[in-house]
């Protein structure tokens, strides 16, 4: 299908959060919390600080608290371009948001319809104690793969600044996106997610506001 590389880019319902100045600190590094091994500099805690550590990275917090907030359902108003001088071609969707597991992970079930086709696309999305971080996988039924992003939050902006990589389905190439998810107000947020031409120049290629429903 001629617009299956964007649309396989599709939309993440992801959250906000605000500082997290009041929130206990896990005592590890976080070079080692995001690599997944001991660092080399530190010394590996005693058993005390390793149970006190778990018990601060399975708490959902703050940002946890923040992501709650957009539970519920949404309407998204899909924009999208096949280049940087393509024209947009639009689509209407709708969002069911849930936090899961505890209030720990926000899902994020999309339907809606794609140049005549039924779509459907799920998300999850963490906010990751140790590496202070957020993280969003997107899957859906135009493709086979899974779409990483992670991202950090902009205070000044209301805004998480996602980045990851996704495979082209019609070229078979990972590449290197990038997103924006802006919080408007507790009502309205804004999706804009950028890729790359052929020559390797940045482009937005989507772009989708949602609307809570009443």
């Amino acid at each position: 299908m001629k617009r299956t590389t964007i649309i396989f880019f599709a939309l993440l319902a992801l959250a906000a959060c605000k500082d997290d100045k009041s929130k206990p600190q896990v005592e590890t590094t976080v070079a080692a919390a995001s690599t997944g091994t001991a660092s080399a500099a530190a010394p590996m805690p005693d058993s005390a600080t390793m149970e006190k550590n778990w018990q601060v990275y399975m708490t959902p917090g703050t940002e946890h608290q923040q992501m709650a907030k957009w539970n519920g359902r949404w309407n998204a108003e899909v924009t999208m371009w096949e280049s940087a001088s393509a024209k947009p071609f639009s689509a209407t969707m709708q969002a069911k948001n849930e936090m899961i597991l505890g209030g720990r992970y926000q899902r994020s079930l999309n339907t809606g319809k794609m140049m005549g086709m039924d779509f459907e696309g799920i998300s999850v999305t963490a906010y990751d104690n140790a590496r202070k971080m957020f993280i969003s996988n997107w899957i859906d039924n135009m493709g086979t793969g899974i779409m990483n992003m992670e991202g950090t939050w902009d205070e000044a902006t209301k805004t998480i600044n996602f980045t990851g990589k996704a495979v082209n389905p019609k070229t078979y190439r990972e590449e290197n996106v990038r997103e924006t998810f802006t919080i408007m107000d507790d009502d309205h947020q804004l999706l804009q997610m950028y890729s790359r031409d052929a020559d390797g120049k940045e482009y937005k290629s989507m772009q989708i506001h949602y609307t809570k429903q009443k």
